[in-house]
């Protein structure tokens, strides 16, 4: 594998229809979902920016629906910093296996590697295992590896370029190091503007909001940077987004999101919390002050806010010495009674909901959709 970025150039007429869309992490369902819910049609582009593998379950399953996908409709795949992985992987490189031994013990039954290999009927004990592995791996599966050895980095048509992690400039790509571009954490953060528009994928885009959580895209329109990563997978209120551009040659987007939640009706109007937190995985050390139920009253190391956490949240005391906490906020959204909200969790002292791809808490009550129980986003054929 070359150290510089590929870069690709398609001839996408003015006026098609694109969907971008990155980081569904092997999520098959989220992936039909939201194909359904932007109404992708035979017409469309699809450009996939990223992470399309790695951490989900159903990461083969994915892969082999893209082989098929892309004989019958218009698609480009890009490589995020996971799908990188899984090349160098199969590049065997000296040194690989030994490295990459935990990751792999870590996802298990989350790696698309290791999926390759459990339809083979091979067990992963120990890294002198991998070698075989990565044999039986490129033999018995070509269509499938070639996918993943023939990613390109870099898509650039009409006013647009998509790529991952991010971009340094936008002229010379190809004299760019391939893995920055794939993996560029906090992208938005470090003041980059452009003449046309980037958008990037791998950096959730909550992460960029310290007050409210939000999954929607993220679109700078005064640095032309739209950050498009949900946190599917991911996140536990985590959403698929698809970014929808009319013309490659215009300003103009739009998204649909999936995220598989049941929808509820919000039965009592809730004024907006005035000054919430959003606590991120970046800055997410806690100390538990107490127990009620099914939450904790918590202090947030770094702010010393307190609030109300969901026990299930909570995670066991890592090797700092100190307790984390899945992301999780205070705030309580803005409903009018008779909204239709996203369930993310139940709890004693009030639900966890989604409105807008925006999460909070409501402490109101909630309702089943009129004539049915809880419902969910259907997944439809595409």
């Amino acid at each position: 594998m070359s150290q510089f970025a590929k870069v690709i150039r398609p001839d996408i007429a003015p006026g098609r229809r694109v969907l971008a869309i990155s980081d569904i992490h092997g999520n098959l369902p989220f992936f039909k979902g939201v194909l359904a819910k932007a109404k992708f049609s035979p017409d469309d582009v699809l450009i996939l920016v990223g992470d399309l593998f790695e951490k989900g379950r159903d990461s083969l399953a994915l892969l082999r629906f893209l082989l098929e996908l892309g004989q019958r409709r218009t698609v480009y795949p890009l490589c995020g910093n996971c799908d990188h992985i899984d090349r160098v992987f199969l590049s065997g490189r000296p040194g690989v296996d030994q490295s990459l031994w935990p990751v792999f013990q870590a996802w298990r039954e989350r790696s698309l590697i290791l999926q390759m290999a459990g339809e083979l009927g091979l067990t992963l004990r120990a890294p002198e295992d991998l070698p075989g592995i990565r044999r039986a791996i490129l033999d018995h599966f070509p269509r499938e590896t070639g996918f993943l050895l023939g990613l390109p980095h870099i898509l650039e048509a009409g006013r647009y370029l998509f790529v991952h992690g991010g971009l340094p400039r936008e002229d010379r790509l190809e004299e760019l190091k391939a893995y920055p571009c794939m993996k560029d954490d906090d992208f938005l953060g470090q003041g980059l503007s452009f003449r046309k528009w980037v958008v990037v994928g791998h950096w959730p885009v909550t992460l960029y909001h310290p007050r409210i959580p939000t999954a929607r895209p993220l679109i700078c329109r005064d640095r032309h940077i739209v950050s498009i990563d949900g946190g599917c997978v991911l996140k536990l209120d985590g959403q698929l987004n698809a970014l929808i551009i009319p013309d490659l040659q215009g300003d103009e987007m739009d998204y649909v999101a999936y995220d598989g939640l049941p929808t509820v009706v919000a039965g009592e109007d809730q004024a907006p919390s005035s000054d919430p937190i959003n606590i991120r995985w970046s800055d997410s050390a806690i100390e538990v002050l107490r127990e009620e139920g099914d939450c904790c009253w918590c202090r947030h190391l770094s702010t010393g806010r307190e609030l109300w956490i969901l026990k299930e949240y909570i995670y066991p005391r890592r090797a700092d010495g100190k307790i984390h906490c899945e992301d999780t906020t205070d705030y309580l959204l803005p409903v009018t009674a008779g909204d239709r909200l996203k369930l993310v969790r139940r709890s004693s002292r009030g639900n966890i909901v989604k409105k807008d791809g925006v999460t909070g808490w409501y402490l109101g009550r909630l309702e089943n959709l009129p004539g049915e129980g809880a419902a969910t986003d259907h997944e439809q054929s595409v």
